[in-house]
């Protein structure tokens, strides 16, 4: 099975050996070590340490081993127990914590988990500190306190779901006025996890009728829980079959979001940020960011308004330090995560939801009939499993030789650009694999430029 330690934290497949899987002794072991971490940075201070978890069977086992290791390593731990990752990354600056700790694998299958870790304003650690975490691991550098000095633990009611949910209320962007005379009607997949508490809650906030399919936490994923296209045929089905507006869709820890129009077509992860930055844009100006892996389709409508747009490498610190830097006032991922700064620097699927009824309401228009203000790209994926032995820095450098005449991005892994389209080839961080993303003005476009490339990195592999 897998375990990948990386700078923002440690995922692995249940079960087995440790070092080779995710076991109790990692997980304890990583939570000691982030205290040491934190240790480090406030001295003698008392540290404080909100943790919470998404709804799949390891999570309360996990939570167990994780929160024995901090309160044994002297931490104080607020626990919010089910809860979605971007209402723990609120929390931690809000309840005045020195860091968090989520334990969810996010789109992975249910026998994965992971625990992330967040510095004190509810953002994952920087390259530097996660650095320097692995190397506290390593060294075995982490430590218990003796009984007079050990930490406490509090549970926190509502896993801070109501507090997230009365902030996006507030945002002076969320029209919940518009949303409710607009009297929408929505199905929601939550693939049976804590977005199943969550998303409930802001609809009926914002006086938003619902029909739930997957919402029960109980973490049994009733499909694969990555929300494509192939996994979620039941939605696509269930939306225009109840007559509804559109199809709401959760990953488990409800950091991304996927949406379904009328007629139960995919609306594209890709365009959720497209359309979150189309309605902030039409309501102030300012600069946008995506990854090297996000559609053009973003920069197109920051053409269209006249805003500046960047792109940043891949994984969500690296998109908040670009917004940072760039003082952007809308930025994400094109995985569907929306990273709205006013709220808080993190993927946020509730606000989404907000912002995106909020766009439709005041337009009054369908999501078919948004989609088709949109630019039409479409992009293809392909992954190469990494055996034991392979190189992968020299097969992508191999690869940007072998396209040096043309633009090439190294900032992060290799990314080529045509004038038809794109291909950027990453090693994953969440997996042992490379990873392919095209984008091409059509979908048999899109694949034969991630087929051309797999099949060029397969044979250097040879």
């Amino acid at each position: 099975m897998t375990l990948i330690k990386s700078i923002s934290g440690i995922r692995g497949t249940i079960g087995g050996r440790p070092g080779d899987n995710l076991t109790p002794l990692d997980a304890v072991q990583f939570a000691a070590a982030f205290v040491r971490l934190l240790r480090e940075q406030k001295k003698d201070e008392p540290l404080r340490i909100v943790l919470g978890r998404d709804a799949r069977p390891s999570g309360e086992m996990i939570a167990r081993a994780v929160k024995a290791a901090l309160t044994g390593a002297g931490a104080d731990v607020i626990d919010l127990d089910l809860t979605t990752t971007p209402t723990l990354e609120m929390a931690v600056p809000a309840l005045e914590a020195d860091g968090g700790i989520i334990l969810t694998a996010s789109h992975n299958p249910v026998e994965w988990n992971a625990l992330k870790l967040l510095d004190r304003h509810g953002e994952f650690i920087s390259a530097d500190a996660g650095r320097r975490l692995l190397e506290i691991i390593d060294r075995g550098e982490f430590e218990f306190v003796p009984v007079d000095e050990l930490g406490q633990s509090q549970s926190y009611p509502g896993g801070f779901i109501p507090e997230h949910v009365d902030a996006i209320l507030k945002l002076p962007e969320t029209d919940a006025p518009a949303i409710a005379r607009r009297g929408f009607r929505v199905v929601v997949d939550a693939v049976n996890s804590t977005g199943g508490l969550a998303v409930p809650a802001l609809l009926e906030a914002l006086e938003v009728e619902y029909v739930c399919l997957y919402c029960r936490p109980d973490g049994k994923f009733p499909h694969n829980p990555e929300p494509l296209e192939a996994h979620l045929q039941d939605i696509m089905r269930a939306v225009p079959a109840l007559e509804a507006d559109l199809g709401i869709v959760v990953d488990p820890d409800a950091d991304r979001l996927a949406l379904i129009d009328e007629k139960g077509r995919m609306f594209g992860e890709e365009y959720t940020l497209v359309a979150a930055a189309d309605y902030i844009l039409s309501r102030k100006k300012g600069p946008v960011v995506s990854n090297l892996s996000s559609s053009r389709a973003l920069k197109d409508l920051a053409d269209r308004y006249g805003v500046p747009y960047y792109a940043s490498p891949v994984g969500e610190v690296n998109v908040v330090k670009k917004m940072k830097e760039t003082g952007a006032v809308i930025g994400g991922e094109g995985n569907g995560g929306v990273i709205y700064p006013d709220l808080h620097y993190g993927r946020d699927a509730l606000a989404g939801i907000a912002l995106i009824l909020s766009l439709l309401a005041d337009r009054n228009i369908s999501l078919s009939e948004l989609k088709n203000q949109y630019p039409a790209y479409y992009m293809a994926k392909e992954k190469i499993r990494l055996e034991p032995g392979m190189n992968p820095d020299e097969l992508l450098e191999r690869f940007a030789r072998l396209h040096a005449d043309k633009p090439v991005n190294r900032e992060d892994g290799v990314k080529v650009e045509w004038p038809h389209g794109w291909v950027h080839l990453r090693k994953s961080n969440t997996e042992p694999v490379i990873r392919i993303y095209t984008e091409a003005a059509t979908p048999e476009d899109a694949r034969a430029l991630a087929r051309t490339a797999l099949d060029q990195l397969k044979h250097k592999m040879e």
